[in-house]
C-alpha cells in the first residue's frame, strides 16, 4: 500500500505530541503500531506481532544490555569510580582547569566500562562535586564539564545505545564498538583542550597546588588498573574473535566480580543494590526496544521506509546535504525527546535512507550516537543536565548547568561536521580489523 510523506509526517507528529503529554514512549509506540496495523491490514497483523516480540526477546544479542548495565553498577557500588577519580586528580590537577580535566578523564574511563551516559554523569558528579565545591571552582564550568563528560558514556565502547542501534539496524555490534574508540578519544581530547584554553592558572595558584612525589602519583595509578583490565577483556575478546558482544559482556561482569571479591566487598546487600537497579534499568530499556520492534512490523509492511527513501532520492540532494539536514533534525528533536526514544523512532526510517544515499551504516551509527550526546545536554529535555543539577547541594539555578554545558554542545556540533567531512575517522579501525 502506498504511503505518502504527509501521512508519515502526521504520524510522527502525533507520536511526538502524545509523548509530550507525558505518556510513556513504549506505550505510545505500541499504541501506534496496533492502531496503524488494524487500520491498514486488520486485526490479523496485530496478532502476528506476538511471534515477532517473542523472537526479539529470545535474541541473544539483547542479553548484553543487562550485562553491561550490571557491569556499570558493579563499578559504581564497589567504589572503583571514586578511586579512579582520586588517581586522575593527582595527575591532572596542575593543568589549566585542574579538576575540570579530571571530570572529563574520569568520565571517559568510566564510560569505557559502564555504557550509559546517565550513569557516567551521576557517578562522576557524585564523586567530583564535593572536591570542586571545596576548592571554589566556578559552578557553571564544574557542572557543564560533568554533564558533557557524561555524554561519553554512550560513545566510548561498550555502549548500550550502540547495542540498540546495532539490533535495530542489523549492524555488527563488534564493528560499532571498535568504530567508537577513535571518535570517543578525539571528543575527550577536544573537551580537555577547550578547558585548557579557557582556564588560566596564575603563578600563585600553581604554587598553592601541592607537588606530590612521583612515586606517590605512580602508586595512585594502580586504581586505574581494574577499569582498564575490564575494558581490555571486553574489547579484546571481541577484537580477537574469541567472544561475541554478549559473551564479552559476561566476561566483563565476571572480571568485575573477581575484583570486587578480592577487595572483600561482596555481600548480600551489595548484590541486592546492584541487581535491583540493573533490573529496573533493563526493564525500561527492553520494553522500549520491544515496542520499537512492534512498530517496525507495521512500518515495514506499510512501506514507510521505502516511501521515505524514494522521496529523499527524488529530491536530488547530495549525501553531505542530507547529513547536514539530519544534524539540524536531530538537534531539534533532541531538545524535546529523550535519546532512547529518539533512536528507536528514527533508526528504522533513517538507516535505509542514508544507506541508499551511500552512507556506511557503521559510520551512521556513530553519527547517531553523537546526535544523542547532543540531546543529553540540550534543554529542555537534556537528561544529563537534570542529573547533574540534581546532585548539587547548594540549590543554585538550573541555568548554571545549561550555561556550563553550552560550549561543549557547540564542540559536539562542530565534531559531527568534522566526521561528515572526514568519515575515515570512524571507519578506519573497523575496516582495518574486520575488512571493508
Amino acid at each position: 500500500m502506498s504511503v505518502t510523506i504527509t501521512t508519515i509526517a502526521v504520524t510522527f507528529l502525533i507520536m511526538l505530541a502524545i509523548m509530550l503529554l507525558g505518556m510513556p514512549i513504549a506505550a505510545v509506540m505500541l499504541l501506534i503500531a496496533a492502531v496503524g496495523g488494524v487500520l491498514t491490514f486488520g486485526w490479523p497483523l496485530v496478532e502476528s506481532m506476538g511471534p515477532v516480540m517473542w523472537s526479539v526477546m529470545n535474541e541473544s544479542l539483547l542479553t548484553a544490555i543487562p550485562l553491561f548495565i550490571l557491569l556499570g553498577e558493579l563499578m559504581l557500588r564497589s567504589g572503583m569510580a571514586d578511586r579512579m577519580y582520586a588517581a586522575l586528580s593527582l595527575w591532572l590537577e596542575r593543568l589549566p582547569g585542574g579538576l575540570l580535566h579530571t571530570n572529563i578523564g574520569s568520565s571517559a574511563l568510566f564510560a569505557a566500562t559502564s555504557g550509559s551516559s546517565v550513569a557516567t554523569a551521576a557517578t562522576i558528579g557524585t564523586v567530583a562535586m564535593p572536591a570542586l565545591n571545596q576548592r571554589g571552582y566556578d559552578k557553571a564550568k564544574s557542572l557543564g564539564s560533568i554533564a558533557a563528560g557524561g555524554t561519553l558514556g554512550i560513545l566510548i565502547p561498550p555502549s548500550v545505545n550502540l547495542l540498540i542501534y546495532g539490533s535495530l539496524s542489523e549492524t555488527s555490534i563488534g564493528q560499532l564498538f571498535i568504530a567508537g574508540i577513535i571518535p570517543g578519544l578525539l571528543l575527550t581530547g577536544l573537551f580537555m583542550g577547550y578547558i585548557a584554553l579557557t582556564n588560566k592558572v596564575s603563578a600563585e595558584e600553581r604554587a598553592a597546588r601541592p607537588r606530590l612525589p612521583l612515586s606517590q602519583k605512580l602508586f595512585a595509578l594502580t586504581a586505574l588498573i581494574p577499569p582498564a583490565l575490564i575494558f581490555l577483556i571486553v574489547m579484546g575478546s571481541i577484537y580477537l574473535g574469541i567472544a561475541t558482544p554478549t559473551e564479552s559482556a559476561a566476561l566483563g561482569v565476571v572480571a568485575a566480580l573477581i575484583i570486587v571479591a578480592v577487595r572483600g566487598q561482596l555481600s548480600f546487600a551489595f548484590f541486592s543494590r546492584c541487581f535491583v537497579q540493573t533490573a529496573r534499568t533493563t526493564g525500561m530499556v527492553l520494553l522500549i526496544v520491544l515496542s520499537a520492534f512492534a512498530l517496525n512490523v507495521t512500518l515495514s509492511l506499510t512501506g514507510v521506509a521505502q516511501t521515505t527513501t524514494a522521496w529523499v532520492t527524488s529530491l536530488g540532494i547530495s549525501t553531505t546535504a542530507l547529513l547536514l539536514l539530519l544534524v539540524v533534525f536531530y538537534l531539534l528533536l533532541g531538545m524535546f525527546m529523550d535519546v532512547l526514544s529518539m533512536m528507536v523512532l528514527t533508526i528504522p526510517i533513517a538507516v535505509p535512507v542514508v544507506v541508499a544515499a551511500g552512507v556506511d551504516p557503521i559510520w551512521f551509527g556513530i553519527f547517531i550516537i553523537i546526535m544523542c550526546e547532543l540531546g543529553m545536554v540540550t534543554p529542555p529535555v537534556g537528561m544529563n543536565l537534570y542529573v547533574v543539577h540534581g546532585i548539587r547541594t547548594d540549590g543554585g539555578p538550573f541555568l548554571d548547568v545549561v550555561r556550563g554545558a553550552l560550549p561543549f554542545t557547540l564542540i559536539m556540533v562542530a565534531f559531527s561536521l568534522f566526521l561528515i567531512a572526514v568519515p575515515q575517522v570512524v571507519t578506519l579501525l573497523p575496516q582495518t580489523m574486520f575488512g571493508p
